[in-house]
């Protein structure tokens, strides 16, 4: 089985955008995807395309021709929905269809465009993502989920607020110098405790913003990036993906991420790798609490060990294992649809050497995304590395 290689890679600024239309965010990655390539548009045989909301909140279903069109391709289009995970979903799919040999060239990705919406209509959009005859129907919201699962880390394993809050601190620091992100401010770890409650012990610096945004990645595959002298360095050389119960008083336990444990397992696997090997992450932080569940489920830290990460430095941008420095969901921003995507796009700048922050791992070679669903009922894992 041949590696998928990253040709191209774009995105949008992450952020507020009422004025343009979720088609037009799409074409602007495709776009700068399709220029970094530097392959033609009619070499593109299939698109993966990842969004969960837009037949709310744009009242637009069958999106995927539209974004073939808005793309400047005409091949096979398909959209996934895997909540938050989409474009994780989408991205994979399109790797393996790439490493199976069934294409050449893929663009995969997302879009989700909310901001125009008021956030009461957001947050009862994206608490579809729970089971709603026995979550949503009862009052859950996101917030609260992960509040539940705050609380019973807490009360399993130990750690406090402030803990949570140098997760907030460290990655609104990463955001700082990329362009992309929705928060390009600082926020100390003093603010970040006495910011306003959100969902008890999550306060507003511990959750995500409603962001608008889209990605794009183009994928060759090693027979055609050498027939056509494509420059494609990075390649997926593992990609898994787990499931877990959607109703968390369903699950074992709460302060674990077994979906993401499982999607990683198959991923290193793939990828013949450990988690000591891994240089540089991004991880699926839609709230403080889900960052610390993620570092344990990659197997960057034991269970119970994760919360102080961030605090002890070691997942800061200058520790061993630095995490997010895009800024994360955190500080970069969440449009749902588009956020695996981006993770691919970021890990990518960071192992060519060409983001703002790749100063901090100018050694990198192994890189890891982790994209999560819900509650992290779903989550894909995918790891990267530099091949040539």
């Amino acid at each position: 089985m041949g590696s998928a290689r990253i040709a191209g890679v774009g995105l949008t600024r992450f952020g507020s955008h009422p004025e343009r239309t979720g088609r037009e965010l799409f074409a602007r990655a495709a776009a700068e995807a399709m220029e970094d390539a530097g392959v033609p548009r009619s070499d593109v045989e299939t698109l993966n395309y990842g969004n969960y909301m837009g037949s709310i909140a744009e009242n637009q279903g069958h999106q995927a021709p539209l974004m073939a069109e808005a793309a400047g391709v005409s091949c096979p289009a398909t959209r996934y929905e895997e909540a938050c995970a989409s474009a994780g979903v989408a991205v994979r799919e399109a790797v393996r269809a790439v490493r199976a040999g069934d294409v050449d060239v893929a663009i995969a990705g997302g879009m989700e465009r909310m901001s125009h919406l008021e956030t009461d209509a957001v947050t009862a959009g994206l608490a579809t993502a729970a089971d709603d005859l026995l979550e949503v129907k009862a009052g859950m919201t996101f917030p609260g989920a992960y509040a539940l699962m705050a609380r019973s880390y807490f009360e399993t394993y130990g750690g406090t607020r402030r803990d949570l809050a140098h997760i907030a601190s460290k990655n609104h620091e990463n955001a700082v110098p990329n362009e992309y992100a929705q928060y390009r401010n600082r926020v100390s770890v003093d603010r970040a405790l006495e910011s306003p409650t959100v969902a008890s012990p999550l306060h507003l610096f511990d959750a995500c913003p409603i962001t608008d945004g889209a990605s794009a990645v183009v994928f060759v595959s090693e027979r055609y990036a050498d027939s056509e002298d494509v420059d494609a360095p990075v390649a997926v050389t593992g990609s898994g993906q787990g499931t877990d119960r959607m109703v968390l008083a369903d699950r074992e336990f709460l302060a674990r991420t077994p979906a993401a444990t499982r999607a990683a397992e198959s991923a290193y696997g793939e990828a013949g790798i450990g988690p000591e090997d891994v240089d540089v992450a991004e991880v699926h932080d839609c709230f403080t609490i889900a960052e610390v569940l993620a570092i344990e489920s990659l197997g960057f830290a034991p269970n119970g060990e994760g919360i102080a990460a961030a605090r002890e430095g070691l997942t800061t941008a200058d520790g061993d294992l630095p995490v997010n420095l895009s800024g994360g969901l955190k500080a970069k921003g969440h449009p749902v649809g588009a956020t695996g995507g981006s993770q691919i796009v970021e890990v990518t700048r960071l192992l060519r050497g060409d983001h703002p922050n790749a100063e901090h791992v100018p050694d990198a070679d192994v890189g890891v995304a982790h994209n999560a669903g819900g509650s992290v009922a779903s989550a894909v894992v995918h790891v990267l590395e530099v091949v040539a």
